[in-house]
């Protein structure tokens, strides 16, 4: 990620838009402790969406991909016993199948370098769910702007047009996709 990408993600300007328009959009009627006890939170990067998610939840497992960003989120996490932050891929999660209850990614989908590895992602948000758990996730739509600002950066948009049916083959259901004209967002529970 970018030096300028990477501070616009560390903001106060950047939480309160997560606060303010990206979670309640990304959620909809759906209560935050629909999640269920024991959530998984996929590329948090700096940990804004960590801060906002943590104090609602029983138990949150933080999945960061870059060992600084995981470091950090780590230390400053380290004295809450409620939330876990780990190392790792989401492509390819270090967890036992059926685990979560809950697992969440929030505009970060679009990092992920081709479709084929954002799918392998999804089939493993399938498998580490519970029975009936529920997934919640959101991104940006294109935008020349967003490319822009991805200079340097991985920037794959996914279109909402094709998420239903890539979530689908995934391994999940009772799939709901909303977008409006700068994002969308996904809501979707493993198959049974």
């Amino acid at each position: 990620m970018n030096p300028e990408h990477l501070e616009l993600l560390a903001s106060d300007g950047w939480k309160d838009a997560l606060r303010e328009l990206i979670l309640p959009f990304a959620f909809d009627d759906v209560p935050i402790a629909a999640l269920g006890q024991d959530v998984l939170e996929i590329g948090p990067g700096p940990g804004l969406t960590t801060d906002l998610l943590a104090p609602q939840l029983t138990q949150l497992t933080a999945l960061e991909l870059d060992p600084a960003l995981t470091r950090e989120l780590a230390a400053r996490y380290a004295s809450d016993p409620a939330v876990t932050v780990v190392e790792g891929d989401g492509s390819r999660m270090p967890f036992e199948g059926g685990r979560f209850s809950g697992v969440v990614s929030f505009t970060m989908l679009h990092h992920i370098p081709d479709a084929s590895t954002q799918d392998r992602l999804f089939t493993e948000v399938a498998r580490v769910l519970s029975p009936d758990g529920l997934f919640i996730a959101s991104d940006s739509v294109a935008s020349d702007d967003l490319a822009a600002l991805h200079h340097g950066d991985i920037y794959n948009p996914i279109d909402p047009d094709e998420l239903p049916e890539r979530l689908a083959a995934a391994g999940l259901e009772s799939i709901v996709v909303r977008s409006n004209p700068f994002g969308w967002a996904a809501r979707a529970h493993r198959a049974s």
